[in-house]
């Protein structure tokens, strides 16, 4: 059992290193990073960018699967009265479009587009919607022209009448300091109906956009796109790849159906559109009662044929009936900015659960919803200390290595005896192989009469196993290192590849964590002689090389300081003093004899 489960592990081994070599012969050895899409037709410089026709939804799927982007596929006779508006302040510079009265998308002042460029990133820039555009509401939305109000450089009133019976009024402000939610990244809105008429008007279900996340470069991974809600108690994200299909059921004709549409009823505090570094949040003053997620063909990036296909997201709110002359609105605040937890804590909805502390399975388990804003709390902390994010990254590390130190070396002691007592284990093995009780009460009398614990070497796992799963789940959305550089890595949130041979990328952080982490299993006794876990073991160091190689390479460099500091560590607990005696068990004539190594003559 012990040899099938060891090949299987070899398999599974030599299969990601397969899918890691294989998977960037699909891109350009080089890109540029964060490569924007390929133009688009000129009329979408007023508005959203025209799709690219027949581009598939992704590789094998159906383009049926997939809505085009179209917010002027309606309005293309009119592009000419497309108008834009601007509201900014040092932060962004939001964009309205008459077209919907809804903000058509954000730029970010503080955060390039592309590295080593001044341009600044566009967060909609591609979209489905604009932003707060009415949807599911013939008549208001996106290919509905309003009528620009008034204006200045922080708000903008638009309005239209629909039907002649009533009245809307939408309203937008950058949020000032001091004022309830306020934040230079959010935006407060109101959308006001009034009922022109001396009759009773339903006014049923409207949705609210609340934008379109979609890849940054052609190199981005997808399960970062995603829409997420919160209900008051718990977050929830919808994934591409829960419209796309397939799954394991596939591989039988039994996998799920592509959908372009995915509806979430439920109570909805807030919801937001989000890709790997930022993210729109619309809160409500009033709960909606769902959101409606659409898979979208957005045009593909210029150094890649890939399809790009990103999500949009609607959240939907039940309108009351207006009485006669009445009005009603429908109002709240819209954050279009970075995934800063330091700023997202602050908000009053826990608009920071938006971050995917908790969005896999494992982050849950190992607690990463505590100990990755705890992380993210500290690395800020640390960088405010030695304002370079690399060196941030070191003083954290070590900061957590003299908190965890007490037990670490408890620990090691622990794994340093009961490698002492291995001789003894192993007789009592042999001894007692055909009585398992018998085996387990030697055992333990062994343990407890040299004071040894045997879970004791786990400590250090159990420690830092969290820590380190909370900073991998951390460095998903860790803005503040995008584009910071440190040593030869440009970019601290991107694998540092330095070259390219035959398409596979040369990084050298994960290779020197692999290395550490080699040279640390070396030093580190082995409390067990067991020879499959011990192959396994070896195993180790590649398999996290493997798993960290195309992250981010800050990760790397957290575990590789973390590895120094334990070889440190281990090499002081090895060439300390250790009165502790090597113990033996023999058997003669059926009793057990201890034999036990005399201590060195002090005085010879």
């Amino acid at each position: 059992m012990d040899k099938r489960n060891f090949t299987i592990g070899v398999l599974l081994l030599i299969a990601a290193l397969a899918v890691l070599i294989m998977a960037p012969r699909s891109a350009p050895p080089t890109p540029p990073a964060n490569a924007q899409p390929a133009a688009t037709p000129a009329s979408a410089t007023a508005g959203t960018a025209a799709p690219v026709p027949g581009q598939p939804a992704t590789p094998g799927a159906p383009a049926a699967a997939v809505a085009p982007a179209s917010e002027l596929a309606a309005v293309t006779a009119d592009t000419a009265n497309v108008r834009v508006t601007l509201l900014a302040n040092d932060y962004i510079e939001v964009r309205l479009t008459n077209f919907g009265g809804a903000v058509r998308d954000v730029a970010f002042k503080k955060h390039s587009a592309v590295l080593g460029r001044p341009e600044p990133y566009v967060f909609n820039l591609l979209h489905d919607e604009p932003m707060l555009a009415l949807t599911e509401y013939p008549g208001l939305g996106r290919d509905k022209a309003y009528e620009l109000v008034s204006s200045s450089p922080t708000e903008a009133v638009y309005r239209t009448v629909l039907d002649g019976r009533i009245e809307v009024t939408r309203y937008y402000r950058l949020t000032k300091e001091g004022e309830p939610g306020a934040d230079p990244y959010r935006i407060r809105h109101e959308t006001t109906f009034r009922n022109l008429t001396a009759a009773t008007l339903p006014l049923g279900r409207a949705g609210l956009s609340v934008g379109t996340s979609a890849l940054l470069n052609s190199h981005d991974q997808p399960h970062y796109l995603n829409i997420a809600t919160f209900d008051g108690e718990d977050s929830h994200y919808i994934e591409r790849g829960e419209l796309e299909g397939g799954g394991i059921g596939s591989l039988v004709g039994a996998g799920r159906a592509p959908k372009v549409v995915l509806e979430r009823p439920g109570t909805v505090v807030w919801a937001g559109a989000k890709n790997q570094f930022f993210t729109s949040i619309y809160t409500p003053d009033k709960p909606g009662s769902g959101v409606t997620v659409r898979r979208v063909a957005l045009p593909a990036f210029a150094d890649s044929q890939i399809a790009n296909v990103g999500l949009s997201g609607t959240a939907r709110f039940d309108l009351p009936a207006l009485a006669a002359n009445g009005t009603s609105s429908l109002s709240g605040l819209l954050y279009v900015g970075p995934q800063e937890y330091r700023r997202l804590s602050h908000f009053a909805q826990k608009e920071d659960r938006v971050l995917p502390y908790t969005q896999m399975f494992f982050n849950r388990i190992f607690l990463a919803g505590y100990v990755a804003p705890l992380l993210n709390t500290l690395l800020n902390t640390a960088h405010r200390w030695v304002g370079n994010w690399g060196v941030a990254i070191i003083v954290m590390t070590l900061i957590l290595k003299l908190v965890s130190l007490p037990f670490t070396l408890a620990a090691s002691r622990s794994a340093k005896r009961m490698a002492k007592l291995q001789p003894a284990m192993q007789t009592i093995r042999e001894k007692y192989k055909d009585n398992p009780q018998k085996q387990q009460a030697a055992t333990m009398e062994l343990f407890k009469e040299h004071k040894v614990n045997p879970v004791g070497g786990c400590i250090p796992i159990l420690i830092t196993f969290p820590l380190f799963i909370g900073f991998f789940a951390m460095l998903q959305c860790t803005t503040e290192l995008r584009f910071q550089s440190f040593l030869w890595a440009k970019d601290l949130a991107a694998p540092d590849t330095i070259a390219h041979v035959l398409g596979f990328p040369i990084n050298i952080m994960p290779l020197l964590m692999g290395a550490t982490m080699y040279y640390q299993m070396k030093l580190t006794p082995t409390p067990s002689v067991d020879n499959m876990q011990m192959k396994m073991m070896r195993f180790m160091p590649v398999i996290f090389t493997v798993f960290c190689y195309s992250f981010s390479c800050a990760l790397s460099l957290y575990s590789t300081i973390n590895g120094l500091f334990t070889i440190a560590q281990q090499m002081v607990i090895n060439r300390s003093k250790d009165d502790e005696p090597v113990v033996s068990v023999t058997t003669t004539g059926g009793k057990t004899v201890k034999n036990v190594t005399p201590k060195k003559n002090q005085n010879s």
